[in-house]
């Protein structure tokens, strides 16, 4: 099975080894960040530095000045974590180390967008603004995610890429110092509370026959017994029977469209700006196969999204369930992202039993999650495992 990595660019540069001792894990590519968001990373091996703190989400590499001349919405440059282009020096050591490069970009999850523009933002039944939460719904904001797609999925010498959040965020999310978890929300809940009421969103609703205010109304009331601690989670299910089967089916049908058309838009760009030169560009989603679910893993229809992206990287640590209702499709490539970080919840020592169990589910590659955050211990259960296999 073939095999990637996702890595940050500061996990390379400045550290002369980074390079080979991926690439000596039996790794054939990279994924490396383009377009990342906020985040504070480890970096256990790094001869200069253990902690890069990234302040908001950014391009890793120097952006179209003249794509986005004029523009209300763009794409923020990286401070001090990554300057200049260190997209393109670290994907050009690790080139030179013998891996293909593919460029992995974050899209729809940007708090940086949603404190500067807050009206972007998704907004819940109870008025409340998600700013790490772009509401795909909006036309400028879907302009800004097609083309930051293009730019950032194309770097030079890229030879395909992932394309993760490219769907609806919600309310999930790990915040600074985050508080969120005091009632468990499950499925139900996080769909409800992940419904948007932006301006934009209340017209959509109305296109499907839903009365805005009366649907807020509904999510508000469903959402009592969930703040009473007394809800039940049955998945789509107990949203059906929270909203009633119709009004449920309405919001979904608005929600799926709006976000395949995104999807849609966006892989066409990529193609699109994808140099001829370099043969076919592989092009792959972040995804869920629910489509109801919202986060990083964006949620799709798989039979859809095959027929639009080349494949998908679904999340299986924990167990590689997910990766059936893709592999039943019989097309594109169905990549298993499996963490093998032990302080993140991930088994590097189980690795090849469950690299296993995903091909036997209908996996056909693999994606390690993350060469840059994981121990010493950890790369070296991973390298073992990969031999084994």
């Amino acid at each position: 099975m073939r095999t990637s990595t996702f890595v940050y660019p500061w996990d390379v540069n400045g550290d002369p080894d980074a390079a080979r001792r991926i690439a000596d894990l039996g790794v054939q590519q990279v994924t490396l960040a383009a377009a990342y968001h906020s985040t504070r990373a480890l970096t256990p091996r790094h001869p200069r530095h253990r902690i890069v703190t990234a302040q908001h989400a950014a391009v890793l590499y120097p952006a179209d000045q003249q794509r986005w001349k004029g523009r209300e919405l763009i794409p923020y440059e990286a401070g001090d974590w990554a300057p200049g282009d260190a997209y393109g020096e670290a994907a050009e050591a690790l080139a030179g180390a013998g891996l293909d490069v593919h460029t992995w970009v974050v899209l729809a999850h940007n708090s940086r967008m949603g404190a500067e523009h807050p009206g972007t933002s998704v907004v819940n039944a109870y008025g409340d603004r998600y700013p790490w939460a772009p509401c795909i719904a909006q036309p400028a904001t879907r302009a800004c995610l097609v083309d930051l797609a293009a730019e950032a999925a194309t770097r030079p010498g890229a030879r395909g890429t992932e394309l993760e959040s490219l769907g609806w965020y919600g309310l999930a999310h790990l915040h600074a110092h985050d508080k969120t978890g005091g009632v468990g929300l499950g499925e139900a809940g996080q769909y409800l509370m992940s419904l948007c009421f932006c301006d934009t969103c209340r017209e959509g609703y109305g296109r499907h026959g839903l009365d805005p205010v009366e649907l807020a109304v509904s999510v508000r009331s469903a959402l009592d017994p969930v703040w009473r601690g007394r809800a039940t989670d049955d998945g789509w299910a107990t949203v059906e029977k929270l909203l009633g089967a119709e009004t449920a089916a309405a919001t979904r049908a608005y929600r799926d469209s709006t976000a395949r058309t995104l999807q849609e838009a966006a892989v066409a760009a990529v193609r699109a700006a994808a140099p001829a030169d370099r043969g076919t560009f592989q092009v792959l989603l972040h995804a869920d196969p629910a489509s109801y679910h919202c986060g990083a893993n964006a949620g799709v229809d798989p039979e859809h999204i095959l027929s639009v992206a080349d494949g998908v990287v679904v999340p299986c640590t924990g167990g590689a369930g997910l990766v059936r209702p893709f592999a039943e499709q019989g097309r594109g490539v169905v990549a298993a992202n499996l963490t093998v970080v032990r302080g993140m919840g991930g088994s590097p020592d189980t690795l090849a039993q469950d690299a296993r169990a995903a091909r036997d589910l209908g996996a056909t590659e693999l994606r390690l999650y993350h060469a840059g955050l994981a121990s010493d211990g950890d790369l070296e259960a991973v390298a073992g495992a990969l031999a084994e296999l």
